[in-house]
């Protein structure tokens, strides 16, 4: 064995631990966010900080640095896109960001993160935003001292950006979405002149037991593997990831509202989809994972809404949804159902929103995280400037706090700047990779209506999950694409969809 093959052999080992001590605090997590009792809270703290300071320590190990050093000559000689010059070249970039956080801070934020999420879970049911600024006021100063350890950037949000979607700018994305908001304003506001559609047969009783199941058997279809996988109940959907032999989502059933379950289950599904379809052979090191919150998000929004929340779709499902619930929607047609599951109204809560309108939801975030961080919004006043961003973009505001500011987990179980961008951008790019997938496999919307989904679900795998994070976001659009982030074939697919439901 060669001095470089013996080195990259033991860098691999190293990772391995951390990525298995990772995965053992996402478990941790997974089971506080499922089953937990709350008693638990204080005990999970502990136990998640201490499982991230121990996976921080190791990976800032200076003989990790060693062995990236001396492996730079064998990473400098191989092709660009091979495994082992792409696990040299991203795990030095990781290690480089890491070993500017020490592990005591890390271990910090994330005890306060889980006592976050805790105060979260029980405040927002009550309204009672007052419970949680001290919270959110700690997270806001841990998000400015994380931010400074990596000196130098144009914007405090630029370092908290790169943490979920490396390589992105807050300047850039400010302008993709000055940009994005310009084209959507427009357009919803000539839906919502229409009168609204009728969506009350979504509205009716749907027992959760066969809601579960209905969307067990969808995902089943798209290619989710259940013998690497499992779907639970939660309060916020979510997807998190093991092993490539143990990628779990998490949904939220409302008995009262078929779709909120059924597109949070797509939705986290698509998520899913991505890390079950990683190369195996990356398994236990830093190429094992979604590149990026957009790209990820760009798989989710392409399962929830592109696929269904598409027609095709509903031509081969509706029927099967029809003889799950006879009763309620066994006298509904395939086209009032259709128009109903693609309402377009001005709506208060993100998760819930349409297409046409959920990017407004995500830029008004963006922008109300950036005025925290550069000190021109208080956590206190918070609720008034979420209400007044409402008024302004949506045209509404929520007349409680639960329904407003306190509606996301994110800033209460994580860090306030980089959490709420990737969702637009995966929106533009969900459309953008869908129009690339149709040029090269033009079948793919005749074989959906047909309940298949092999020629997309392959075109995905082959073009995008397989790869996990060998390549940047940037980089990974340019190679799947031949361009950058473009909203343009974004704006396409909702004026072409919404142009016939609302006849524009």
């Amino acid at each position: 064995m060669t001095s470089s093959a013996h080195k990259l052999g033991e860098l691999k080992i190293r990772l391995r631990e951390v990525s298995d001590l990772n995965s053992a605090g996402a478990v941790l997590y997974w089971d506080q966010a499922t089953y937990m009792p709350p008693g638990g809270a204080e005990a999970r703290g502990r136990q998640v900080a201490l499982m991230a300071r121990i996976a921080q320590e190791k990976f800032i190990d200076p003989a990790v640095g060693k062995l990236l050093d001396d492996l730079q000559p064998l990473a400098e000689s191989l092709p660009y896109d091979s495994d082992d010059a792409s696990l040299i070249r991203v795990t030095r970039r990781e290690y480089e960001k890491a070993v500017r956080i020490p592990p005591d801070f890390l271990a910090l934020f994330s005890e306060h993160s889980s006592a976050g999420y805790q105060a979260w879970t029980e405040a927002r049911p009550a309204n009672n935003f007052k419970k949680t600024i001290p919270f959110l006021e700690k997270t806001l100063d841990l998000s400015r001292r994380l931010a400074d350890f990596f000196p130098g950037y144009e914007h405090i949000a630029d370092p908290l950006i790169n943490f979920a979607d490396y390589g992105m700018k807050t300047t850039t994305i400010r302008k993709i979405f000055s940009a994005l908001s310009g084209r959507l304003v427009p357009l919803v506001q000539a839906i919502t002149a229409q009168d609204p559609r009728d969506d009350s047969c979504l509205k009716q009783f749907f027992p959760e037991k066969e809601q579960l199941a209905f969307g067990e058997m969808v995902i089943k279809r798209f290619g989710f593997d259940f013998s690497r996988g499992r779907q639970d109940k939660t309060h916020h959907p979510f997807e998190t990831r093991f092993s490539s032999g143990d990628v779990r989502i998490a949904t939220r059933i409302q008995e009262n509202d078929f779709g909120d379950g059924f597109f949070s289950t797509t939705h986290e599904s698509g998520h899913a989809l991505y890390e079950q379809g990683v190369d195996p052979a990356l398994e236990g090191t830093p190429l094992a994972q979604g590149t990026s919150a957009a790209l990820h998000e760009s798989q989710s929004r392409t399962w929830e809404n592109i696929v269904s929340r598409g027609r095709p779709f509903w031509e081969y499902f509706y029927p099967e949804l029809q003889k799950t619930f006879p009763d309620q929607l066994g006298s509904v047609s395939l086209d009032t159902f259709y128009r109903a599951i693609n309402r377009v109204s001005r709506s208060l809560i993100r998760t819930d929103a349409d297409e046409v309108t959920y990017s407004l939801h995500v830029i008004i975030r963006f922008e109300l995280e950036l005025k925290m961080l550069e000190g021109a919004l208080e956590v206190k006043d918070l609720p008034e400037a979420w209400n007044t961003a409402y008024l302004e973009n949506l045209g509404i505001a929520p007349s409680k706090d639960s329904e407003g500011c306190m509606q996301d987990v994110h800033w209460f179980g994580g860090q306030i700047g980089g959490e709420f961008q990737g969702y637009a951008l995966g929106n533009i790019l969900s459309a953008q990779f869908y129009e690339e997938a149709l040029k090269a496999r033009p079948e793919i919307p005749l074989e959906i209506s047909g309940g298949k989904f092999d020629a997309l679900h392959g075109w995905l795998r082959e073009n995008i999950y397989r790869h996990g994070s060998k390549f940047t976001a940037p980089e990974l659009i340019e190679r799947v694409t031949g361009r950058g982030i473009d909203i343009e074939p974004y704006i396409r697919y909702l004026r072409v969809k919404y142009g016939e439901l609302y006849t524009l």
